[in-house]
């Protein structure tokens, strides 16, 4: 009972400290969720009905990731995988990238396949999956997510918006593109 007790205050000492546990979340968490439609195409709701290509194409946030996946031809791909987890960069994301060269990785299907696989993991993770892990990506690569302070990073890029529910995938929008070695 002792123990018990123990494991609740401490519990509640992290909640109240601002920094829930990972398994806390179950539904999205971060700063930037407050900017997902609150309903119909793009919403949480929506999303979680699709699968992830067709879910991203109704998200305002990932219109340029979407244009990305359809140059390079992906979108069957990642909507009939089964359990996958997206880290998908943000438009603002994209915007960081100087227009010159996001237009000519937007040209090069070979190059755009390696960066946008890059940014998908078999599995579907759990924020808590993501506090400290070393993660295949589906092009080979290695990605390191970690716990920082109530958010997460993936390769140094914050989680904005993370576990969103798609019918095949959770993701987690990202605020940097990821780039493989």
């Amino acid at each position: 009972m002792k123990l018990l007790l123990s494991s609740a205050a401490l519990t509640l000492a992290v909640i109240a400290a601002g920094a829930p546990p990972a398994a806390a979340y179950d539904e999205p968490f971060g700063p930037a969720c407050s900017a997902l439609p609150s309903s119909g195409a793009g919403s949480v709701g929506a999303m979680a009905d699709e699968p992830v290509a067709t879910a991203a194409a109704g998200n305002p946030a990932l219109s340029t990731l979407t244009t990305a996946v359809t140059k390079a031809g992906l979108a069957d791909t990642l909507n009939s995988a089964k359990d996958i987890t997206v880290f998908a960069p943000t438009n603002e994301a994209f915007d960081a990238i100087p227009k010159q060269t996001l237009d000519a990785v937007l040209a090069d299907k070979e190059k755009l396949t390696k960066i946008l696989t890059y940014h998908v993991v078999k599995g579907e993770k759990a924020p808590s999956d993501l506090a400290d892990a070393k993660l295949t990506t589906l092009e080979g690569g290695q990605l390191t997510a970690a716990r920082s302070g109530d958010g997460y990073t993936v390769n140094g890029a914050k989680v904005v918006c993370g576990d969103v529910r798609t019918s095949n995938a959770t993701v987690y929008l990202i605020d940097k593109v990821l780039m493989p070695a």
